[in-house]
């Protein structure tokens, strides 16, 4: 019941600007959310707030601590890191184009379209408005497109689309005049501030423009120091209108000069005096230098300047990137990542590291450049996710999209470490086997193929005599038989595999593999050869599943019937469950004993296989009602689109079961009970269709809806600001494809074997959710004597028993660790045989969330030994309800001997050597 939000897969990157924070953490937009990986650690995790719409600009205070994040809307989030908690909110009122921090955290420079505006910036502060606006910058033509500050935070640097950069002074009380950089023939695309390595002072500017233009802007000191000139007042700068000046304005002006004397004055007028500061904005630039990146075609798409070691990194529209030095223009890489634009480029903090994303393939690119090695390499699914699956020890989980890619991913770091691309066509379905370590696929390129998740490879691939397009996959429990449904002429293929815990390839070429038409078609693997036929269903297959405990296959079909075959003896069909609307999927409860269907009119029903009798029925119309997407005529509440699941699940123990569909919810039943127990809200991006109940009168015209009309004239980039996504799937009868946005949906559901977690393939990628212990208050035998202080004072008096009992009855986790250390080797065995067996299941669980962080393996092994041998029959009898504990049991322990035989692989040579060279004591 308590999950939350742990994890976004399936989407590194979806567009935006990338940002490296100083401790290694790259943090990048994926949706209406960010998601943070540490490059240090090896680990991604995607932050738990969520903006109105998708991301597109996000900044980072220099020290770490704040993240400021901008949704397309324009609406503004201020989150605290650390934490990951939005403190403030703020709307701006136009499209955000640039973002920048000041290097002392204090400012933000915000493009709003064809203005700068000057925000102070939130910090620690109690306040009810902490965003406060301090100026605003107006002189340009076109729209914004980069800013950059300079190392003291005086100045600022603005590039534009009317093909300028200008520089502003932003310790004027007035409305200063900026300075201009001229000579550019497209939009500009970065400016940067060059320093002096020795005094730090800014000497250099840097324009980077989209045609390929790198122009170098040398700083001219115009001041006369001998005291017989004045400082000009303003620099020839071509285009820039005249302004008039008051008298309060002249005398601000003169401020600075007027310390410049007292400072001379000061020094004697000495050679070896400090010569006073030039201001920037006043002072001379000399154009010296134009350098082209010599792409062709491509246009420069992102760019980024390392002011340490003075280099500059530009990504190209045709996929490749260039390390430069400067000022001297030496190309140090010039390297091809893909054939898409490059959309962000940027170094991290000590310059050896270089991100790269490009937004239309949801790829992710970290590269060392001097040893020429990737520190990260990732990349989401092009398109939607299909179908998803577990591994049985639930450290895995394997993603098949419309994009023909299976890709497997780890759990705990959120990473993809292996991309299978055989397929041809939409991957459709998957399975793993129960050795861990072999995965089933399924796709409408008319195959299924077995991948081995050791050497990384496709070792089978099964076919039919004549092509066809499979869309469900299941498999018996001990591995010999995988069955597949086909969605064109309604049939269900069945092929002996002969897998085991420890299956070779050699042994498997020697195994027989049958398959089913409606009939049932057997080969032998070595011959092909067609052994027996078997007859079934009238419309496609789209739901198949083994029965836990037997060789019973279920299948549902469009054809609103759910069939149960007897495959191993032949007998065909033993059982037909008929329903009045088409069925969609079905699934067995863990145990077997219950068989759960969803049809078309939004009903799940609940079936005794063994019987054949309909035990009970959920109606989840109104509970999965809510979106209503921009093309539909009626109002959420009165339509009937989408009113069904397409996707269930029963969780671990069997009393919940999971249900989701062409729906933003995704609902939670208690089985017994026939009660809805909880929605889970996909998203809240208003980028997706089928978000809102109510839409915006406003965008509605003659033509249709605004968001669905064609703008051919529209200068908005692909990639960035415009995410193109189509499905390519098969939906169900009467589906229309959707030409506007992409519409909230969910896929596929599954439950970890452990069942403290599962996910959701849904549109915005793979939505893990947790258990959540830390905030859950859930006693047990509660008495106005059990309390945490009388868990303390036994703990003092020495009775670790009674306090281990006591934290039980509590139920806090905290509490019950700390007990469970405070026992004695030599008492665990007493203590274990005395302990209650109602208690059992949060011990199990308490010890599978100790192996995973505390370093005392010996001790809690000790603890899981005894418990076994005092409740080894209490623990068989009940496996049911005791599995989804044991299972957390199993992936703990599994982790531990897992590292525990790397280390000691790794280090068998030295200690080989360590044991040749020690001496015995004389």
């Amino acid at each position: 019941m308590n999950f939350r939000f742990h994890n976004l897969l399936g989407a590194p990157y979806r567009g935006g600007n990338a940002v490296v924070t100083a401790d290694g953490v790259l943090l990048s937009p994926v949706g209406n959310r960010v998601s943070a990986t540490d490059l240090l650690k090896s680990q991604s995790q995607t932050l738990s707030f969520e903006a109105s719409a998708n991301i597109s600009r996000i900044a980072v205070t220099p020290d770490g601590s704040f993240l400021l994040a901008v949704d397309s809307n324009s609406r503004a989030l201020f989150v605290n890191l650390s934490r990951h908690v939005v403190l403030h909110r703020i709307k701006f009122k136009r499209p955000v184009t640039a973002l920048r921090f000041s290097p002392d955290g204090e400012h933000i420079a915000v493009g709003l379209g064809k203005l700068i505006q000057i925000w102070r910036s939130p910090g620690f502060r109690k306040e009810f408005f902490p965003f406060e606006l301090e100026r605003t910058y107006s002189d340009f033509v076109g729209t914004v497109t980069t800013l950059e500050w300079s190392p003291d935070s005086k100045y600022l640097l603005a590039g534009s689309k009317d093909l300028t950069v200008r520089l502003f002074y932003l310790k004027e009380r007035r409305t200063n005049k900026p300075y201009l950089f001229l000579g550019h023939r497209d939009n500009i695309v970065g400016a940067f501030f060059s320093t002096d390595k020795i005094s730090g002072t800014v000497v250099r500017v840097y324009t980077i423009s989209r045609d390929g233009g790198l122009f170098t802007w040398k700083l001219v000191e115009n001041y006369d120091f001998d005291g017989h000139k004045e400082p000009d007042s303003d620099p020839p700068s071509p285009g820039t209108p005249e302004q008039k000046t008051s008298e309060r304005d002249q005398a601000a002006e003169s401020m600075d000069i007027d310390d410049n004397k007292r400072k001379r004055k000061k020094k004697g007028g000495d050679d070896g005096a400090e010569k006073p500061k030039i201001l920037l904005h006043r002072a001379r630039w000399e154009l010296v230098k134009k350098d082209y990146f010599m792409q062709g075609s491509a246009k420069v798409a992102a760019c980024d300047y390392h002011r340490d070691l003075d280099m500059v990194v530009v990504g190209h529209s045709n996929g490749a990137f260039g390390l430069y030095q400067m000022p001297d223009f030496v190309c140090i890489h010039l390297l091809s990542i893909s054939r898409e634009k490059i959309t962000t480029a940027v170094f991290n903090k000590l310059g050896n590291w270089l991100t790269f994303g490009c937004a239309k393939l949801g790829q992710l690119l970290v590269w060392e450049w001097r040893s020429e090695s990737y520190i990260l390499k990732q990349q989401g699914h092009y398109f939607d996710v299909n179908c998803i699956a577990y591994s049985p020890d639930s450290q895995m989980i394997a993603t098949g999209a419309d994009d023909n890619k299976v890709k497997v991913w780890t759990v705990s770091s959120g990473f993809c470490f292996i991309t299978f691309a055989e397929h041809s066509n939409a991957v459709t379905a998957l399975h793993f086997m129960a050795n861990n370590h072999t995965l089933i696929s399924a796709s409408l390129d008319g195959t299924v193929r077995a991948w081995d998740l050791f050497r990384y490879r496709n070792f089978r691939t099964f076919t039919t005599p004549s092509p066809r397009q499979f869309v469900s996959l299941s498999s018996d429990p001990s591995g010999e038989v995988i069955c597949a449904g086909t969605l064109d002429s309604f049939e269900v293929y069945f092929f002996v595999a002969g897998f085991c815990s420890a299956v070779t390839l050699e042994q498997l070429d020697a195994k027989i593999f049958f398959a089913i038409f409606l009939q049932i078609f057997v080969w032998y693997m070595k011959t092909g050869r067609l052994l027996d036929v078997l007859g079934g269903h009238e419309g496609p297959v789209h739901g198949l599943m083994f029965s836990p405990t037997s060789a019973s296959l279920a299948s549902s079909s469009w054809d609103k019937t759910v069939r149960i075959w007897d495959v191993f003896n032949g007998k065909g069909t033993v059982e037909t469950f008929p329903h009045t609307h088409d069925v969609l999927t079905v699934v067995y409860r863990p145990d077997g004993k219950q068989l759960a269907c969803s049809t078309l009119d939004g009903q799940i029903h609940f079936w005794d296989p063994f019987e054949g009798v309909l035990m009970h029925t959920i109606d989840g119309r109104r509970d999965i009602a809510g979106g209503r997407l921009m093309t539909d005529r009626r109002s959420a509440a009165n339509s009937t689109s989408g009113k069904y699941f397409t996707t269930i699940c029963y969780s671990a123990d069997g009393s919940y079961i999971f249900a989701g569909g062409n729906s933003k919810y995704i609902c939670l039943y208690d089985v017994a009970d026939k009660v809805l127990l909880r929605r889970f809200q996909l998203t809240r991006n208003l980028s997706l269709d089928g978000v809102l109940d109510f839409l915006n009168s406003k965008k509605m015209t003659d033509a249709g809806p605004l968001d669905l009309i064609d703008d051919d004239d529209s200068d908005i980039e692909e990639g960035v600001d415009q995410q193109t996504r189509r499905s390519l799937g098969q939906d169900l009868p009467g589906a229309v494809l959707n030409r506007g946005r992409p519409v909230v949906r969910t896929k596929c559901l599954r439950i970890a074997p452990t069942g403290r977690s599962w996910a959701a393939a849904t549109t915005e990628g793979v939505l893990l959710y947790s258990v959540d212990d830390s905030f859950v208050f859930d006693p047990t035998d509660l008495d106005v004597d059990v309390t945490p202080e009388a868990v303390d004072e036994a703990l003092k008096r020495d009775e670790s028993q009674r306090a281990l009992l006591l934290s039980l009855r509590l139920n806090e986790d905290s509490l019950i660790k700390k007990c469970i250390f405070s026992v004695k080797p030599a008492d665990i065995p007493s203590v274990s045989s005395s302990m209650p067996f109602k208690y059992l299941q949060r011990m199990v669980e308490a010890f599978a969330g100790l192996l995973e962080s505390c370093p005392h393996l010996e001790f809690l092994l000790l603890w899981c030994q005894e418990l076994c041998k005092a409740h080894g029959n209490a623990i068989q009898q009940n496996s049911r309800s005791l599995l989804p504990a044991l299972r957390s049991l199993q992936k703990s322990i599994s982790m531990l001997h897992q590292d525990l035989t790397d280390t000691c692989s790794s280090n068998e040579y030295l200690l080989r050597y360590l044991c040749s060279t020690s001496t015995t004591p004389k």
